[in-house]
Protein backbone atom coordinates (compact mmCIF):
# COMPACT_ATOMS: atom_id res chain seq x y z
CA UNK A 1 0.00 0.00 0.00
CA UNK A 2 2.85 2.34 0.80
CA UNK A 3 4.29 1.83 -2.43
CA UNK A 4 0.96 2.40 -3.88
CA UNK A 5 0.72 5.86 -2.59
CA UNK A 6 4.14 7.21 -3.53
CA UNK A 7 3.72 5.95 -6.96
CA UNK A 8 0.15 7.84 -7.00
CA UNK A 9 1.82 11.14 -5.36
CA UNK A 10 4.46 11.01 -7.78
CA UNK A 11 2.22 10.40 -10.87
CA UNK A 12 0.10 13.74 -9.20
CA UNK A 13 3.52 15.70 -8.94
CA UNK A 14 4.75 14.78 -12.46
CA UNK A 15 1.37 15.60 -14.22
CA UNK A 16 1.06 18.62 -12.32
CA UNK A 17 4.90 19.89 -13.17
CA UNK A 18 4.76 18.60 -16.91
CA UNK A 19 1.52 20.98 -17.34
CA UNK A 20 3.55 24.11 -16.22
CA UNK A 21 6.44 23.46 -18.19
CA UNK A 22 4.81 23.07 -21.09
CA UNK A 23 3.14 26.40 -20.70
CA UNK A 24 6.52 28.12 -20.33
CA UNK A 25 7.80 26.21 -22.84
CA UNK A 26 5.52 27.37 -25.07
CA UNK A 27 6.70 31.16 -24.76
CA UNK A 28 10.44 29.91 -25.44
CA UNK A 29 12.56 30.70 -28.68
CA UNK A 30 12.41 28.40 -31.30
CA UNK A 31 16.31 29.45 -32.33
CA UNK A 32 17.10 27.20 -28.87
CA UNK A 33 14.97 24.14 -30.10
CA UNK A 34 17.38 20.56 -28.82
CA UNK A 35 19.88 22.76 -27.13
CA UNK A 36 20.96 23.29 -23.85
CA UNK A 37 20.79 27.33 -24.30
CA UNK A 38 16.46 26.60 -23.93
CA UNK A 39 17.06 25.18 -20.23
CA UNK A 40 18.58 28.73 -19.66
CA UNK A 41 15.83 30.80 -21.44
CA UNK A 42 13.43 28.49 -19.24
CA UNK A 43 15.24 28.60 -15.67
CA UNK A 44 14.15 32.77 -15.58
CA UNK A 45 10.18 31.89 -15.79
CA UNK A 46 9.13 30.98 -12.68
CA UNK A 47 6.00 28.84 -13.93
CA UNK A 48 8.81 26.73 -15.34
CA UNK A 49 10.66 26.85 -12.18
CA UNK A 50 7.59 25.71 -10.38
CA UNK A 51 6.63 22.83 -12.77
CA UNK A 52 9.95 21.65 -12.45
CA UNK A 53 9.81 21.96 -8.35
CA UNK A 54 6.96 19.49 -8.88
CA UNK A 55 8.49 17.29 -10.92
CA UNK A 56 11.51 17.25 -8.68
CA UNK A 57 8.65 16.16 -6.41
CA UNK A 58 7.35 13.26 -8.36
CA UNK A 59 10.79 11.65 -9.30
CA UNK A 60 11.93 11.74 -5.41
CA UNK A 61 8.64 10.02 -4.38
CA UNK A 62 8.98 7.88 -7.70
CA UNK A 63 12.75 6.87 -6.27
CA UNK A 64 11.68 5.71 -2.83
CA UNK A 65 8.74 3.78 -4.37
CA UNK A 66 11.34 2.08 -6.81
CA UNK A 67 13.64 1.56 -3.46
CA UNK A 68 10.87 -0.40 -1.85
CA UNK A 69 8.61 -1.78 -5.02
CA UNK A 70 9.69 -3.60 -8.14
CA UNK A 71 9.79 -0.95 -11.67
CA UNK A 72 7.24 -3.32 -12.88
CA UNK A 73 4.67 -2.40 -10.29
CA UNK A 74 5.74 1.55 -9.98
CA UNK A 75 6.25 2.01 -13.70
CA UNK A 76 2.13 1.75 -14.53
CA UNK A 77 1.40 3.65 -11.74
CA UNK A 78 3.35 6.48 -12.54
CA UNK A 79 1.97 6.61 -15.72
CA UNK A 80 -1.06 8.17 -13.92
CA UNK A 81 0.50 11.23 -13.75
CA UNK A 82 -2.17 12.16 -17.61
CA UNK A 83 -5.17 12.14 -15.06
CA UNK A 84 -3.51 15.03 -12.81
CA UNK A 85 -2.22 16.97 -16.00
CA UNK A 86 -5.65 16.49 -17.75
CA UNK A 87 -7.11 17.63 -14.57
CA UNK A 88 -4.92 20.78 -14.07
CA UNK A 89 -5.42 21.19 -17.96
CA UNK A 90 -8.92 21.29 -17.69
CA UNK A 91 -9.19 23.83 -15.14
CA UNK A 92 -7.02 26.06 -16.88
CA UNK A 93 -9.11 25.45 -20.12
CA UNK A 94 -12.55 25.16 -18.85
CA UNK A 95 -13.48 22.12 -21.24
CA UNK A 96 -15.75 19.41 -20.36
CA UNK A 97 -14.22 15.75 -19.92
CA UNK A 98 -16.69 14.68 -22.61
CA UNK A 99 -16.86 10.81 -23.82
CA UNK A 100 -13.31 10.51 -25.00
CA UNK A 101 -12.05 12.30 -21.78
CA UNK A 102 -14.11 9.84 -19.24
CA UNK A 103 -13.41 7.18 -21.86
CA UNK A 104 -9.46 8.02 -21.29
CA UNK A 105 -10.07 8.11 -17.75
CA UNK A 106 -11.59 4.38 -17.16
CA UNK A 107 -9.04 3.04 -19.83
CA UNK A 108 -6.45 4.22 -18.07
CA UNK A 109 -7.50 3.71 -14.41
CA UNK A 110 -8.70 0.16 -15.62
CA UNK A 111 -5.57 -0.68 -17.95
CA UNK A 112 -3.22 -0.10 -14.51
CA UNK A 113 -5.32 -1.94 -12.29
CA UNK A 114 -5.66 -5.30 -15.09
CA UNK A 115 -1.93 -5.18 -15.75
CA UNK A 116 -1.04 -5.12 -11.82
CA UNK A 117 -3.94 -7.51 -10.50
CA UNK A 118 -2.70 -9.66 -13.26
CA UNK A 119 0.71 -9.57 -13.27
CA UNK A 120 1.62 -9.92 -9.61
CA UNK A 121 4.82 -7.86 -10.03
CA UNK A 122 7.58 -8.87 -7.66
CA UNK A 123 10.82 -9.17 -7.36
CA UNK A 124 13.37 -11.99 -5.91
CA UNK A 125 14.45 -13.04 -9.20
CA UNK A 126 18.23 -13.68 -10.60
CA UNK A 127 19.70 -10.05 -11.72
CA UNK A 128 20.69 -10.66 -15.08
CA UNK A 129 24.03 -10.78 -16.02
CA UNK A 130 26.68 -8.12 -17.49
CA UNK A 131 26.20 -9.16 -21.10
CA UNK A 132 22.60 -9.14 -20.78
CA UNK A 133 22.28 -5.86 -18.39
CA UNK A 134 24.32 -4.10 -21.24
CA UNK A 135 22.35 -5.42 -24.09
CA UNK A 136 19.06 -4.32 -22.41
CA UNK A 137 20.38 -1.18 -21.49
CA UNK A 138 22.34 -0.30 -24.83
CA UNK A 139 18.56 -1.22 -26.93
CA UNK A 140 17.07 1.47 -24.63
CA UNK A 141 19.07 3.77 -25.35
CA UNK A 142 20.14 3.26 -28.74
CA UNK A 143 16.12 2.92 -29.40
CA UNK A 144 15.85 6.60 -28.28
CA UNK A 145 19.14 8.02 -29.70
CA UNK A 146 17.76 6.77 -33.16
CA UNK A 147 14.30 8.71 -32.43
CA UNK A 148 15.66 11.82 -31.22
CA UNK A 149 17.74 11.81 -35.12
CA UNK A 150 14.92 10.70 -36.76
CA UNK A 151 12.67 13.07 -35.01
CA UNK A 152 15.01 16.20 -36.44
CA UNK A 153 14.45 15.25 -39.98
CA UNK A 154 10.01 15.35 -39.75
CA UNK A 155 8.01 18.84 -38.85
CA UNK A 156 7.84 19.87 -35.81
CA UNK A 157 4.64 18.06 -34.44
CA UNK A 158 5.83 15.31 -35.45
CA UNK A 159 9.42 15.61 -33.91
CA UNK A 160 7.47 16.98 -30.48
CA UNK A 161 6.29 13.19 -30.74
CA UNK A 162 9.39 11.26 -31.46
CA UNK A 163 10.87 13.19 -28.71
CA UNK A 164 8.71 12.74 -26.10
CA UNK A 165 9.04 8.96 -27.26
CA UNK A 166 12.58 9.38 -26.74
CA UNK A 167 12.24 11.30 -23.43
CA UNK A 168 9.83 8.59 -22.11
CA UNK A 169 12.25 5.54 -22.42
CA UNK A 170 15.77 7.48 -21.07
CA UNK A 171 13.34 7.88 -18.54
CA UNK A 172 11.84 4.60 -18.04
CA UNK A 173 15.53 3.71 -18.12
CA UNK A 174 16.38 6.16 -15.58
CA UNK A 175 13.98 4.62 -13.34
CA UNK A 176 15.50 1.58 -13.66
CA UNK A 177 18.80 2.98 -12.55
CA UNK A 178 17.29 4.37 -9.52
CA UNK A 179 16.07 1.07 -8.42
CA UNK A 180 19.88 0.22 -8.29
CA UNK A 181 21.11 3.32 -6.61
CA UNK A 182 18.40 2.64 -4.32
CA UNK A 183 19.62 -1.18 -3.78
CA UNK A 184 23.25 0.28 -2.91
CA UNK A 185 22.44 2.69 -0.93
CA UNK A 186 20.59 0.21 1.11
CA UNK A 187 23.04 -2.20 1.39
CA UNK A 188 26.29 -0.11 1.73
CA UNK A 189 24.76 3.51 2.66
CA UNK A 190 24.84 6.37 0.85
CA UNK A 191 28.64 7.42 0.98
CA UNK A 192 28.53 3.37 -1.38
CA UNK A 193 27.09 5.63 -4.38
CA UNK A 194 29.91 7.46 -4.94
CA UNK A 195 31.85 4.03 -6.34
CA UNK A 196 29.42 3.23 -8.71
CA UNK A 197 28.33 4.80 -11.95
CA UNK A 198 24.76 4.10 -11.85
CA UNK A 199 24.24 7.74 -10.20
CA UNK A 200 26.42 9.44 -12.23
CA UNK A 201 24.54 7.55 -15.28
CA UNK A 202 21.01 8.90 -13.52
CA UNK A 203 21.82 12.36 -13.83
CA UNK A 204 23.33 12.29 -17.36
CA UNK A 205 19.76 10.74 -18.47
CA UNK A 206 17.71 12.78 -16.62
CA UNK A 207 19.17 15.98 -18.01
CA UNK A 208 19.34 14.66 -21.66
CA UNK A 209 15.40 13.44 -20.56
CA UNK A 210 14.74 16.91 -19.70
CA UNK A 211 16.27 18.86 -22.70
CA UNK A 212 14.50 16.21 -24.91
CA UNK A 213 11.29 16.78 -22.63
CA UNK A 214 11.14 20.89 -22.97
CA UNK A 215 12.26 20.77 -26.81
CA UNK A 216 9.16 18.55 -27.07
CA UNK A 217 6.91 21.32 -24.93
CA UNK A 218 8.58 23.73 -26.91
CA UNK A 219 8.22 22.58 -30.61
CA UNK A 220 4.38 21.65 -30.82
CA UNK A 221 0.60 21.78 -28.30
CA UNK A 222 0.89 19.26 -25.14
CA UNK A 223 -1.21 16.77 -26.72
CA UNK A 224 1.59 16.19 -29.39
CA UNK A 225 4.29 15.30 -27.01
CA UNK A 226 2.82 14.29 -23.41
CA UNK A 227 0.65 10.93 -24.63
CA UNK A 228 4.25 9.79 -25.98
CA UNK A 229 6.46 10.53 -22.99
CA UNK A 230 3.53 8.98 -20.52
CA UNK A 231 3.20 5.80 -22.88
CA UNK A 232 6.89 5.00 -23.09
CA UNK A 233 8.23 5.30 -19.61
CA UNK A 234 6.55 2.66 -18.26
CA UNK A 235 7.01 0.55 -21.12
CA UNK A 236 10.36 0.68 -21.04
CA UNK A 237 10.58 1.01 -17.19
CA UNK A 238 9.04 -2.89 -17.41
CA UNK A 239 11.26 -4.00 -20.05
CA UNK A 240 14.27 -2.78 -17.92
CA UNK A 241 13.02 -4.45 -14.62
CA UNK A 242 12.29 -8.04 -16.16
CA UNK A 243 15.29 -7.72 -18.55
CA UNK A 244 17.83 -6.78 -15.97
CA UNK A 245 16.72 -6.46 -12.56
CA UNK A 246 14.61 -9.65 -11.77
CA UNK A 247 11.34 -8.53 -11.66
CA UNK A 248 8.91 -11.23 -12.52
CA UNK A 249 5.79 -11.34 -13.44
CA UNK A 250 3.05 -13.94 -13.60
CA UNK A 251 3.44 -15.76 -17.10
CA UNK A 252 0.22 -17.77 -17.28
CA UNK A 253 -1.74 -17.79 -20.53
CA UNK A 254 -4.73 -16.14 -18.85
CA UNK A 255 -2.19 -13.54 -16.58
CA UNK A 256 -0.10 -12.68 -19.89
CA UNK A 257 -3.48 -11.90 -22.04
CA UNK A 258 -4.98 -9.84 -19.03
CA UNK A 259 -1.28 -8.16 -18.76
CA UNK A 260 -1.21 -7.52 -22.39
CA UNK A 261 -4.78 -5.87 -22.60
CA UNK A 262 -3.85 -3.83 -19.55
CA UNK A 263 -0.82 -2.27 -21.09
CA UNK A 264 -2.71 -2.24 -24.21
CA UNK A 265 -5.76 -0.35 -22.12
CA UNK A 266 -3.13 2.00 -20.50
CA UNK A 267 -1.62 3.10 -23.97
CA UNK A 268 -5.41 3.66 -25.52
CA UNK A 269 -6.11 5.69 -22.57
CA UNK A 270 -3.19 7.75 -22.64
CA UNK A 271 -3.73 8.58 -25.96
CA UNK A 272 -7.49 9.39 -25.26
CA UNK A 273 -6.51 11.97 -22.53
CA UNK A 274 -3.27 13.65 -24.37
CA UNK A 275 -5.50 14.21 -27.26
CA UNK A 276 -8.72 15.81 -25.61
CA UNK A 277 -9.62 19.16 -25.77
CA UNK A 278 -9.06 20.14 -22.93
CA UNK A 279 -5.05 20.11 -23.32
CA UNK A 280 -3.09 23.17 -23.43
CA UNK A 281 -3.08 24.14 -27.41
CA UNK A 282 0.73 25.63 -26.59
CA UNK A 283 2.52 26.84 -30.04
CA UNK A 284 -0.12 26.45 -32.30
CA UNK A 285 1.12 28.95 -34.88
CA UNK A 286 4.38 29.65 -34.53
CA UNK A 287 6.98 28.79 -37.38
CA UNK A 288 9.76 26.75 -37.76
CA UNK A 289 13.48 27.59 -37.20
CA UNK A 290 14.69 24.03 -37.95
CA UNK A 291 18.24 25.60 -39.61
CA UNK A 292 18.82 27.41 -35.70
CA UNK A 293 17.07 24.62 -33.79
CA UNK A 294 20.63 22.63 -32.98
CA UNK A 295 23.20 24.39 -30.88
Amino acid sequence: MAVFLLGVSAACCLGLGFVLQQRAAARAPLSDFLSFRLLLDLIRMPDWLLGVGFMVCGQVLSAIALAYGEVSLVEPLTATNLLFAMALSRWLTRQPLGLSGWGGVALLALGVTAFIVAGQPSGGGTPAGTLRHWLVFGIVAGLALLLTAVAKRLPLPSEATLLALAAGLLYGLQDALTRICGQIAKDGGLPELVVHWQPYAVGAIGLTGMLLVQSAFEAAPLRMSLPALTAAQPLAGIACGIGFLGDQLRVTPAALAWEAAGLAAITTGVVLLGRHPAMPPGTAHRQPVHADKVG
